[in-house]
This record gives C-alpha cells, structure tokens and sequence, in this order.
C-alpha cells in the first residue's frame, strides 16, 4: 500500500471542487474523506455544483455543506434545478453549467461520480467532469444503490471512527426529505465504508474509496 501525499504545506489552503448530480451525492461518496481533509488543512477551500436539486433539497444541500466544512455556503455550494433522472437530455445545458463552473475557481482536487456508475445522471457528470478538469487530480467516488453497480477502486482514504460516524449523522440531520427511500440507510453507507476499510488495511476498519483514472507523478523538487 503506497500512500499518496498531497504535495504542499497543511497551512497552504487546499483547493476541492466537488460535483455532485444531485443533493446529497457528495456527502455519500466522498463527505468523510473532505471530513479528514478538514482536518489536516484548516484552510480547505470547497466549491460544490449540484446539478439537479428542488428548493428544499437546495436548502438541505447548503446546511449539509455548512457542517462539512464549506465556509460560505451562499457563494460556494451552487444548485441547479435540471430535472432528476433526465441530464443526459438536457445535455447541453448541463455541459455548460460544469464548465462555467469550472471558469470559477481553479482546484487542486476534483471529486466526481465513477464513470461506470449505472445511473445516467451520474455517467453523464463523470463524463464532462473529464472533459472540463483536463489537467486535475480527479477522484471518482462511488454511490451504494439497486443498480449493484459498485466496481473495484484503487485509492483509498482511511476514515477515523468520528469521521464515519460525523458522515453518518450529517447525512441523517440533514436530508431529512430522504428518509423514506429505502437505499438512504446508514447500515448501507457505514457497511461500504467497512468493506473498503478492509481492502485499505484501514486502522479504526472504516475508508471510503475512488477511482483514480489519471495519476501524473512528480520528482520531489530540490
């Protein structure tokens, strides 16, 4: 298991963009890794893109991100309100949404949907998420649902016991208009985040875990 250090300073700010085609996406897939991120660079700065969302999704999305670590959820968490399920007939608009957004704000760390994730909303973001972030570290995470679609990923980040259990409840106080859905289970999200704990050999047996398509490596600089 080779570690990957993120290459600067834990007081320089760390730059993450996060996309997500709906509310609550981001938090599934990667919220205890941008968690423990938090904690190693006090000065994360986070800009998230919520591709399809309602008012009262938006508003659970802003508080959600609030308690992720996002300093100004107003300038920072972006919603847009594209009809769920149907992006991919939208796809023009939606293409122009990422990369306007990505006009904005220039990251170190780009987190989006696995490419071969069964939900077209998901696919279609992962595919113009690589065609608008070219030169960028980009980390697929992966969204437990029916599709059992969940594939074999290379990169892992360890999760201490309070940053699972941080998500977990995060994710319950937050979006409450899900509770009924039968995929919105805390069982289901800790239960992931155990199998990939194992695979990463993770010490409190909890990770979450992305697909890195692209990883360029650089000679330490004298």
């Amino acid at each position: 298991m080779i570690p990957l250090l993120l290459g600067r300073d834990t007081n320089e700010p760390l730059k993450v963009t996060c996309l997500g085609a709906h509310c609550d996406d981001i938090e599934i897939g990667c919220g205890g890794t941008l968690l423990a991120l938090r904690e190693r660079f006090p000065q994360l700065d986070m800009r998230w893109l919520i591709l399809s969302s309602d008012e009262t999704r938006a508003a659970e999305a802003r508080a959600s991100a609030a308690r992720f670590g996002v300093a100004d959820v107003a300038k920072q968490v972006q919603t847009e309100t594209f009809r769920d399920g149907y992006l991919p007939y939208e796809g023009a608009a939606v293409k122009q949404a990422i990369h306007d957004h990505r006009n904005t704000f220039e990251p170190d760390l780009v987190f989006t949907h696995y490419r071969d994730d069964r939900h077209q909303d998901h696919r279609m973001v992962s595919d113009i998420t690589w065609n608008a972030y070219r030169d960028h570290l980009v980390l697929e995470y992966e969204i437990p649902k029916w599709d059992g679609d969940l594939g074999i990923p290379n990169t892992f980040m360890p999760l201490a016991h309070e940053q699972v259990e941080a998500k977990l409840e995060i994710l319950h106080e937050a979006y409450v208009s899900q509770h009924e859905k039968p995929w919105f289970q805390p069982e289901a999200f800790r239960g992931l985040m155990a199998v990939r704990g194992v695979e990463a050999r993770a010490p409190s047996g909890y990770a979450e875990a992305f697909h890195a398509r692209k990883l360029v490596l650089a000679a330490n600089e004298s």
